[in-house]
Formats: structure tokens, sequence, C-alpha cells
């Protein structure tokens, strides 16, 4: 069940296959890296445009790598109780040394706070992998493997949704670079005849099971190395390759289990936290469509124009076919995934990094392919095509961009500013030493917060894990105001009538409101347990600090939404990065400014 001929078995008019040498020309040694430079270049242009924004989940591995690096475990703040609450092991090593070494969380690097500059420049680095792998495989089968990568990284920097996540702060980039490496491993080896070595076979399970650390869906691709076997099976080579899926799995397998092993001793669970948390589901039919959320936003013309130049390319039988189909194998798995994972509430596709990054690299080498046998006029037409669908995409994607610039998810400096800094504040004008707060955004928060926090989305706590998976309002409710009896509680929508605590009449029962959102309806804002509030002086001053910090913030959060938060993010911290001005003379709140009661 071959998929094609192997390299021997060229036609004569098609191209030879030595690493994009032809005849005894020499090729040019500056052209891929001045190739990978300048589409790496054009990635980071891309990102630039959202400054220093940084989405707040990233902030909780950044809390954890410091409590890695401080060797406090894995807590997401000093004291807290030992949860898994990351489920990408290897970004956050990745950030634990940068720590270590003194690139990350100390302070600033070339004037850009380091928080800031050392997760993203990891991404532009993987961005670079990313083309670097992408001109191995063009090396194999184009004359001009160079343009291979320009290609690729333009077209990955006129998305913006592989632009925003990767340099989100968050894993996507390692991910797709470790996917794209694995695709490009399985299409040289199949072109080479090395499929069926045991150096490939490890190699394959190595990285899919870096992929599994990664990311939690990253486990399918223990299957990737498998299926590219079984496209290539024959007669002749059952047992080979029998031998050859085992030593892949068993080089997925130790890495894997191993990590699995350490979680069940140590959490006594198979899953970490926040997986837990979101309560993954098994797949229904509706979610198997889900996939056409992203044609949608590429561009139906340009998602048929894609598959055409596949289908073409595989139909003329190039004798790289194979190595196409092995491509192909991750690139589907990545669909896959998208399609089965949990929808996400997050803009512009989070999960779909590595979608776009194979879909890149196969559409890229399948056009040039079909490029190359094509006649002059049907060249034309092939031109006349790409111009004709890239142009309403990339005006699309602008769009996209824009808006995303404008309003972007919650940012971890603005967390930071809001819950950390904001709560420190109320804790010590209460004199409280040992405070407690509830909140939904934990990232930036546990980077600034010196008080006990407790994570409403059950990412970093265990109590709430089960609860959030289950679903279950009542118990959450009774959780809180039975259990924990939090010192401040921080409700906004969706948390407040998803979980119910912030409609429960218990909350107005106990706590004193602090600050509200005037523009939501309901009892969204800042609470502070009553008996933590000695006399009505304190609270009045609680209430003007309040009102003074966190208009200010929220203000310069629409007015700046991609700024950084200061030089460095510390524990303890109670001044706002950009602290609010003093306003002489401005009026006092009045008292039915905090309603003291909601009801259902």
């Amino acid at each position: 069940m071959t998929l094609g001929p192997m390299p021997d078995a060229r036609t004569v008019d098609d191209p030879p296959p030595p690493d994009g040498a032809t005849g005894t020309g020499r090729r040019v040694p500056l052209a891929p890296v001045a190739s990978v430079s300048a589409g790496t270049a054009l990635i980071g242009l891309h990102a630039w445009q959202y400054g220093s924004w940084l989405i707040d989940d990233a902030a909780i591995t950044f809390a954890y790598a410091r409590s890695f690096a401080e060797g406090l475990g894995s807590v997401v703040q000093p004291g807290a109780e030992p949860v898994e609450g990351f489920s990408n092991p290897s970004w956050l090593l990745l950030l634990v040394l940068g720590r270590v070494v003194g690139l990350f969380d100390h302070g600033t690097l070339f004037g850009v706070p380091d928080y800031v500059l050392y997760p993203k420049l990891l991404a532009l680095l993987c961005c670079a992998g990313i083309l670097t792998a992408c001109h191995r495989a063009a090396r194999r089968v184009l004359s001009r493997p160079w343009l291979v990568p320009l290609v690729v990284g333009a077209l990955l920097a006129a998305i913006p949704s592989f632009v925003i996540w990767s340099f989100s702060g968050l894993e996507n980039a390692l991910y797709a670079l470790i996917l794209v490496g694995l695709a490009v491993l399985l299409f040289r080896a199949v072109l080479d005849g090395r499929l069926l070595t045991p150096r490939v076979a490890v190699a394959a399970g190595v990285l899919a099971a870096l992929a599994a650390l990664t990311r939690p869906e990253g486990l399918i691709y223990a299957g990737a190395y498998p299926l590219v076997v079984l496209g290539n099976l024959s007669r002749a080579t059952v047992r080979r390759s029998v031998w050859h899926v085992l030593v892949s799995t068993a080089a997925f397998g130790v890495p894997v289990g191993g990590y699995l092993a350490w979680r069940l001793v140590r959490f006594g669970q198979v899953l970490a936290s926040p997986s837990v948390a979101k309560g993954q589901d098994l797949p229904t039919l509706h979610d198997l469509a889900r996939p056409g959320e992203l044609v949608n936003y590429l561009g139906a013309p340009a998602a048929l124009l894609v598959m055409a130049v596949l289908g073409i390319a595989l139909a003329r039988a190039p004798w790289w076919r194979g190595g196409l189909y092995a491509l192909l194998v991750p690139l589907s798995l990545a669909v896959t995934a998208y399609a089965v994972l949990e929808g996400d509430w997050m803009r512009q596709f989070r999960f779909a990094t590595p979608v776009w990054a194979l879909g890149a690299l196969a559409a890229t080498l399948a056009t040039a392919e079909v490029w190359r046998r094509a006649r002059t006029r049907n060249r034309a037409w092939l031109t006349a095509g790409l111009v004709a669908v890239l142009l309403p995409s990339s005006a699309g994607f602008a769009h996209a961009a824009e808006r995303f610039r404008g309003d972007p998810n919650i940012s971890a400096c603005y967390v930071a500013d809001r819950f950390g800094r904001v709560f420190n504040g109320y804790a010590d004008i209460l004199g409280l030493d040992d405070a407690s707060l509830l909140l939904p955004d934990l990232g930036g928060t546990a980077m600034t917060s010196d008080l006990r926090l407790v994570d409403m989305a059950g990412l970093t706590h265990d109590g709430f894990t089960e609860f959030a998976r289950d679903k279950d309002r009542a118990a959450q409710r009774d959780y809180v105001y039975g259990v924990l009896e939090p010192t401040f509680i921080h409700v906004r929508e969706p948390w407040s009538s998803g979980t119910g605590i912030g409609l429960d009449p218990r909350l107005a029962e106990h706590y004193h409101p602090v600050h509200f959102d005037i523009y939501q309806h309901g009892p969204h804002g800042d609470w502070v347990r009553k008996e933590a509030v000695r006399t009505p002086e304190l609270l009045a001053e609680v209430r003007d600090h309040a009102h003074r910090t966190t208009t200010w913030i929220e203000q310069r959060a629409g007015v700046n939404p991609l700024r950084d938060c200061g030089p460095t993010l510390r524990r303890g911290q109670t001044t706002p990065s950009e602290p609010a001005p003093d306003r002489p003379g401005r009026a006092p709140l009045p008292e039915d400014a905090f309603p003291e009661a909601f009801s259902e």
C-alpha cells in the first residue's frame, strides 16, 4: 500500500533531489539565511503591532516558573497548596531556565520589561526555527528552496491568529515548531528511504512526546509516525514496520509515561488541573464541524484553492508524493485536535496555531510543484487565482488584526494592576496581614499579589477544579461562603451568573461592596468581608482608594490595552504601573453608590 514511487523511480523530467543543488552549481549559503531572516522579520513586524500585550493565562505559567526557580515547587505562589495549574511543562521549563540565568522576571532588558521581552524573543526564535525546518523540506525537492521559508513566513505573518497567539506569552510558537519539525522529519525520511530506521523512529517518538508535554492535545501526534508508516506499507516491510512503530511508541511513551507517573505520585490524578476543570468531553457531530470556523476565517475561496492545489499535486504523482502525504498526516491530526477540543472563549482561534504553520508549508510546496509542471498559460491562471483569493483574505486578516489591537483578550498587565496591586492596597489600608482573595483572573494577580489567592476557575485550586468540571453551582457557592470565607471577592460576568457566587444572598450579607462596575447589571466588582473592616472610616478610605485607582486603571486599559505594567512584577506591590493622578477637590462618593443587597 505505497503512495507513490520512492526517489529512485523518478521520471526524467523530475527535478533532482540533492538538497537544492542542480548540475555542478553550488548553493549560495547566504540565500537560505536571508530568506529565513526575512520571513522571521515579517512575522516579528506583525507581532510588534501588539506591543507588550500578553494574555493573562500566560502569566499563570510565569508564576509557576517563578516558584520552581525559587525552589518552591508546583505552587502558584508561596504558601499555596501544590497544584499542577499548568499544562505546558516544556514551555514552563524554558521560562524557568530564563529566570535562573537572569533573562526573565528580574527587570528590564534593553529598556523593555523582561517578562515581556523574553517570552516574545523565544516565540521569535521558534518562528525562525519553523522557517528553517521549511527550508530543510524544500531543499529536498526544489531547485530554489530559499523561496519557501520566505513565502511561508509571509503567509504566517499575514494570519493574525498565528501571530497573536505565538506572541501571547503562551506555548503556541514552541508547539508549532515541534510539530513542523516532526512533519519535516517524516517528509525527508520518506523521500530518503529512511523511514524504517531506528534513528527516525526514535526522533519521531521524541518529537511527539515533546508535543504532548507542550499541549495536552499533543498526545494525538503519537499517531503521526505509525500513520506515515502505514501509508508506505508493503508486504516486504511488514515486520520491519511493526518493529519501528514499536520503537517510536517506546520513545514517545518513556518521557510521557514518566511525566504521568510523576503527576500521579505528586497529585494523585491523571490529568492536570486545567484539563480537569475544563471538562473535556467526547466530541460530538457538532464539534467535528468546528474546522469550518477556520475555513471561514481563512476565506472559503482561499481554502478551496489550497485544497485544489494539494489535490493536483497529489494526483500528478510527483516523485515526492509520499513525502507530501507525510506532511499531510500531522496537518490532519492538527485539524482533528482542533475539532475535538472544547470550544475556547478567547478570540482569534488560540488552538489553531499548528494548523496554520503546517498548512502554510504543505500549501507552499504543493503550489511550487503545480507551478513547475504547469505551462505558461496555466501559470497565468494560477497567478490570477492566487491574487483573486489572497486579496479578500488579506483584507479580512487586516480587519481582524485591527479589531484585536483595539480590544484584545484580557491582558496579564491589566490583571496585575487591577487585581494584584489594587487588592494589595485594600489590604494595606485595612491593616490585614493574612488576607485571601477569590477571583477568576489569576495570572497577573499571582505575579503581584501578596494575598492568598483562590482561583474561581479551578485551574490552580483543587477545591474548585471538580466543581468547575461538573458545573456544580450549588457546591461552588457553599464552598465559598461556608468553607473558604475569603477576605475579598471579585466577581464579574460570566463568572457571577455562571457560578452563582455573585448572586448568592450571602454575598451582601457578609461582604461590603468596595467597587462595582456601573456598566453591568448585578453585583459585579470588589467586595470585602465585613468582619475585616474595623471602622466605617476604613471602609470609606478603601472605597476612596478603589474609586481613584480602579477607575484610572480601567480607563487606561481602554486607551492603551497593549501596554506593559512596569519594569518588574513583584509580590506586595500596591502602586499601579501608571499611578492615578491626584484629583484635588474630587467629590466624595455618595452612600447610595454602594447597593448592599442583590437578588436573583
